[in-house]
């Protein structure tokens, strides 16, 4: 349970930096790729985000390639 705890945790801390354009993209991408894996919910989640910074590479994304990219993070807080 800490691991979600943690993955949670983090997940929030690079989602609000992200969102409020304290980090760069190209931050946040690198983090999630390196998400192991977790079990059900979380992990469903982590899979979706990965996929989603493997396919769009742009490092100066659009706004709306960035609310979906927040999206992708909000979903793993969720759970």
């Amino acid at each position: 349970m800490s691991k979600i705890n943690d993955l949670i945790a983090s997940a929030k801390t690079f989602c609000d930096r992200y969102e409020k354009g304290r980090m760069e993209r190209e931050t946040v991408r690198e983090w999630v790729l390196r998400l192991g894996s977790y079990p059900a919910l979380q992990g469903d989640r982590t899979l979706s985000a990965s996929e989603r910074f493997r396919a769009y590479l742009e490092n100066d994304a659009s706004d709306d390639v960035r609310q979906v990219d927040i999206a992708k993070l909000t979903a793993i807080l969720s759970g």
